[in-house]
């Protein structure tokens, strides 16, 4: 068979702008998941800006672009992976800051992202070609490269609605304080707490807009069950049990006492149905996962990478691949050694880190495919590494061994960076697949955007640190910590099993929760509906703040409605462009807040106070002007979502 020869792809241009926008996006998802405990996939808004500027620079082909979408995209897989697990390093004081440990983020990050590169080799063929599976990102940002889509229009949709969220979040409770950061208001029944909220944050209401009405909806009603039906209930007939947290709620509002209840003992629903969903995934994907990964080692075996294979079907050769696991793996090895200081410990870390890894990065890459990277459950794959490794670790070191916990969490920082980067891998190969690309291509590209990323991990986490204090509660000098949801998770799982003092009782009933989610999604999976029920968006919503969970719902109700209302009378290929258009808008207000979110933690640190911008109390309003304001955007993204032209 001959080959033909590929347009360029792996130019110099290429590479250098997919690295700068890799930095960007990882640093504005960094803010967002540790916001809102949820990132997005990149693609789309990374090959928009490529075709613009690789235009201005004289031509730039689809191949090309897709090459940069590729490395670009690396930046928000690897911001999910450090978000998820690192920050619990300094929850669990093991880290003073991040800073200091420089060198460590970039190698937990670093090589866990290429790791999660070279795991998941083995399964493009069968995912992509054989089972042609949809990673539904993945598809889109090919169909955004080849229609060749105006570049001018989409920048300026990105630029304006960028400009827009990063006023909203300049104007909010760190900024200008013009406006709070959320609209709430709770009340005593009784012994009973009735609560309701929103935040203001546009890049929710973008992160809605992007997951969809299913997810938003499943996010809501887990932040319903939380606050309007667990707290109410706890604060009725459990509070007197707990006798240190009803005298810590003596004359103390309404508001405050629904968050400690949440804080202290709620969100724990959430870590049992999280453990529930994690188990669930590798249950329900252990036939798919063990024929991709069989495919895939047949077509290594046979000759992929060789010009036996046309281009497009070239992957990195097999004996690349198990000598890059073997070289990113010893240093892995030496950090364990350097933490436990046992080579008895650090060899079954190192293993269980190997095996653990390219399980779930299999499980990552299969439900990319199916759900999305916006809706891969890696959270819950990682929860059940951590988890796992927890209780091994308690065996080899038992349970008084300080350091347990932190062996346990840098084993899962290393699968939750491969598990994150193997699910945006083959959903670029996706793209590349119908555009025509060259898999090894993408992969070294892939490979470098996860490295060049993971330069940038440990300054972000620093800068946001400092500002704003991540995972704690609030404080003079921290007064709206980032809540780092995973983070926190992990850290309390890690703990808990090694003599932590956890909820064991509200985990459980958490985990029986679970168990109802499954089988009503079994249900609806039974009777054809196009309404799903993933177990861990709703575990999600449990765990989150309700105010999260509004305005994710109202995005994903605002997108049915486009969908629904000028769908009728558009062809679908109008639909498709149009809904590129409003995913594209919501792409801009998330990365507009999330960047402005860190030049706002940068004049926090240079002036070390945390109202360093704020404007004087007679400019200060309610949130009824950061309501306007969202409102305003939400009726822009309608517009921008439903207009021809």
């Amino acid at each position: 068979m001959i080959s033909i020869a590929p347009a360029p792809q792996l130019t110099v241009r290429a590479i250098a702008l997919a690295i700068v926008l890799a930095m960007i996006l990882a640093a504005a998802n960094t803010y967002l998941g540790l916001f809102a405990g949820m990132t997005i996939a990149s693609a789309i808004p990374a090959a928009v800006i490529s075709m613009a500027v690789l235009r201005l620079m004289g031509g730039g082909g689809i191949l090309e672009n897709n090459i940069v979408a590729t490395g670009a995209s690396a930046g928000s897989s690897i911001a999910s992976g450090v978000i998820f697990t690192i920050p619990a390093l300094v929850i669990l004081g093991f880290w003073t800051d991040f800073l200091s440990q420089y060198w460590w983020v970039l190698t937990i990050a670093g090589l866990g992202g290429l790791l999660g590169v070279l795991f998941s080799v083995p399964l493009r063929r069968s995912l992509i070609v054989e089972q042609k599976m949809a990673f539904p990102e993945g598809k889109a940002a090919a169909e955004v490269l080849k229609t060749g889509e105006n570049p001018a229009e989409g920048l300026r949709i990105l630029g304006w609605s960028a400009l827009g969220g990063a006023f909203a979040k300049l104007g909010a409770a760190n900024g200008l304080k013009l406006f709070p950061d959320t609209a709430a208001s709770a009340t005593y029944f009784g012994k009973s707490i009735a609560f309701f909220g929103t935040n203001l944050s546009p890049a929710l209401l973008g992160v809605g807009y992007i997951v969809g009405l299913n997810v938003g909806t499943l996010v809501l009603l887990g932040g319903m069950l939380s606050w309007n039906v667990a707290i109410p209930i706890y604060s009725s007939y459990f509070l007197d049990g707990n006798a240190a947290l009803a005298a810590s709620l003596q004359g103390v509002s309404a508001e405050d006492a629904a968050y400690a209840i949440w804080s202290q003992e709620i969100r724990y629903l959430g870590v049992g149905a999280m453990l529930v969903g994690g188990l669930w995934a590798l249950i329900s994907l252990r036939h798919s996962i063990l024929s991709g990964v069989k495919s895939g080692l047949a077509v290594a075996r046979a000759g992929a990478g060789t010009g036996a294979v046309p281009h497009t079907d070239q992957d990195l050769p097999m004996k690349w691949v198990l000598i890059g696991m073997m070289l990113f793996t010893l240093p892995l090895w030496w950090l364990y050694q350097n933490i436990v200081g046992s080579l008895m410990v650090s060899l079954p870390m190192t293993i269980i880190m190997v095996v653990a890894g390219f399980l779930f990065c299999s499980v990552s890459a299969y439900m990319a495919g199916l759900v999305g990277s916006s809706n891969n459950p890696v959270s819950g794959i990682t929860i059940c590494t951590i988890l796992f490794a927890a209780l091994v670790l308690l065996l080899l070191m038992g349970p008084n061994a300080t350091i347990g916990p932190v062996a346990a969490i840098m084993i899962g920082a290393v699968v939750c960076c491969a598990a994150c980067i193997s699910g945006d891998n083959l959903q670029d190969l996706k793209c590349g697949y119908i555009v025509g690309a060259t898999p090894w291509r993408q992969q070294v590209m892939l490979g470098i955007g996860a490295a060049t990323s993971a330069l940038v991990m440990a300054p972000v986490l620093h800068l946001l640190d400092t500002a704003y204090g991540i995972g704690g509660v609030p404080t003079a000098e921290h007064p709206s910590p980032l809540l780092a949801p995973q983070a926190t998770l992990m850290a309390s799982v890690a703990k808990g099993t090694f003599g932590g003092v956890l909820p064991w009782g509200t985990i459980a009933i958490g985990a029986v929760i679970g168990v109802a989610i499954i089988v009503w999604d079994v249900i609806l999976k039974n009777r054809g509906s196009n309404f799903r029920a993933p177990v861990l968006a709703v575990a999600v919503g449990i765990y989150l703040p309700l105010e999260l969970s509004v305005p994710i719902f109202a995005g994903g109700l605002l997108s049915y409605l486009v969908a629904r209302t000028f769908g009728k009378d558009k062809s679908e290929e109008e639909v498709e462009r149009l809904h590129r258009k409003g995913m594209l808008f919501a792409a801009g207000m998330i990365t507009g807040e999330a960047l402005m979110g860190i030049v706002i933690a940068g004049a926090i640190v240079i002036r070390e106070r945390p109202d360093a911008l704020a404007l004087p109390a007679a400019f200060q309003f309610g949130g009824w002007l950061g309501l306007a304001l969202l409102g305003f955007l939400a009726a822009a993204l309608y517009r921008t979502a439903s207009q021809r032209c």
